[in-house]
């Protein structure tokens, strides 16, 4: 049997002995190879995270801090892998996962059936609920139906404001923002009257001109995104994230970064969504 091997000595072998044709069908085979490469092939992992986000992912001065940080190192350390985190923001996460410009995505990337038609996912590693930041001498809003015929900050490549204006057709007007930092800030200079996400992030941002509603309304289910097809390198993540939570390490980093929020922490391991 003949091999096709990455440095094209097979290809350059079938082209004697195949017709052209022929030829051309196989090539997708070689080039296939290289693509079907695991994360557990690799000696040092690529992980995306957010450099904006207070308490889950923050750059400075060239380092990332956060819980996705922590919690994405913990993981390539049980995988017994090395780890060099870059910037993944909402709008690019799919594009970097398929262009192999990551191997991981630990960045409050919340599993939806839409993104699993274009990556994998590993755990949840944790799951958040949806809740809402306003300005503090806004006493007005109570929920989330409070929103209608407010302005609200849409996030490019976020979901939550979908599950707003569409799920729960309150009528907002949108505003649109590159990320939440950049929405939070219109916020306090009155460009939008309400930013709507994950309570963890929502977390990281509030401060004495603000205040989280703490009128839950959704669970947002952090994901490990990960290469589409995957298998071997996902269900290794969520054995490293399982072992996390029984080690109490899990714990530990969730009061290390939320426990002064005021937000009810889950300790628990959460369900997986499977790696099929």
């Amino acid at each position: 049997m003949l091999t096709l091997t990455g440095n094209g000595r097979g290809i350059r072998a079938l082209a004697r002995i195949l017709p052209a044709a022929a030829l051309l069908a196989a090539l997708p085979l070689a080039a296939g190879c290289a693509a079907g490469t695991s994360l557990l092939d690799k000696e040092s992992l690529v992980i995306g995270v957010k450099p904006d986000q207070p308490g889950l992912g923050v750059k400075k001065d060239g380092k990332y801090t956060g819980f996705d940080v922590d919690v994405a190192t913990y993981v390539a350390r049980k995988l017994g892998k090395t780890a060099r985190f870059v910037d993944a923001p909402s709008s690019a996460r799919e594009k970097m996962l398929a262009r192999g410009t990551v191997d991981l995505i630990f960045a409050t990337y919340s599993i939806t059936a839409e993104r699993k038609t274009k990556v994998s996912f590993g755990g949840p590693y944790y799951v958040a609920h949806q809740d809402t930041l306003v300005r503090a001498d806004d006493g007005a809003v109570a929920g989330v139906r409070d929103l209608s015929g407010r302005k609200l900050c849409q996030v490019t490549g976020s979901n939550s404001w979908r599950r707003v204006k569409e799920e729960r057709k309150v009528a907002v007007s949108l505003v649109s923002s590159p990320s939440y930092s950049q929405c939070v800030s219109q916020l306090l200079a009155g460009e939008v009257d309400a930013v709507s996400t994950d309570d963890l992030i929502l977390a990281g941002f509030a401060t004495s001109s603000t205040r989280i509603v703490n009128a839950p309304f959704s669970d947002e289910r952090y994901g490990v995104g990960i290469r589409i097809g995957d298998l071997d390198g996902c269900e290794a993540v969520n054995k490293a994230i399982t072992e996390m939570y029984q080690d109490g390490t899990a714990k530990k980093l969730l009061q290390k970064w939320f426990a002064k929020s005021g937000l009810a922490l889950s300790f628990t391991v959460p369900q997986f969504e499977g790696c099929g």
